[in-house]
């Protein structure tokens, strides 16, 4: 089966470093798999926090997780730094696609790759609601066309 190439750094528009901890590694000797969900979570929302869109105690809106997925390519774990790169593939009213390449040292080409949806929701109600316009200007930045 033939596999669709990983995108090179180069087509993400931020990058954040994360410092792998012993306990990520399993008893293969790598970063077991669901690490790596943990560091495209820890990915978005560090960006949507230090862009000060979220406010994970008080804001009114908050993002659910509606779909994942991941390829893998190469084995990563401690102490590896790993850089966590990110873009938004699809904007929609109420939902963000969220695409995150993970790169081990200065690697060219990441070591895995995926995706998560938000859907953005009411705190309170738990009912998807538009994202305001400071939102989309945001995201737009970080958006690949």
């Amino acid at each position: 089966m033939s596999r669709q190439p990983f995108r090179p750094r180069t087509a993400y528009r931020h990058a954040h470093l994360i410092t792998t901890r012993w306990m990520d590694n399993d008893v293969y000797n790598h970063a077991n798999n669901v690490i790596y969900y943990s560091w495209f979570d820890t990915v978005v929302n560090a960006w949507l926090v230090n862009a000060g869109l979220l406010d994970v105690e008080k804001g009114a809106m908050i993002g659910l997780v509606v779909e994942s997925g991941c390829r893998y390519a190469r084995a990563v774990g401690f102490p590896q730094p790993v850089t966590a790169m990110l873009r938004v593939a699809q904007l929609g009213t109420s939902s963000v696609k969220y695409e995150i390449g993970l790169f081990s040292d200065e690697a060219e080409e990441a070591a895995a790759e995926g995706h998560f949806v938000h859907v953005y929701v009411d705190r309170l109600t738990r009912r998807p609601v538009a994202l305001p316009g400071d939102w989309r200007a945001a995201l737009g930045n970080i958006e690949v066309r």
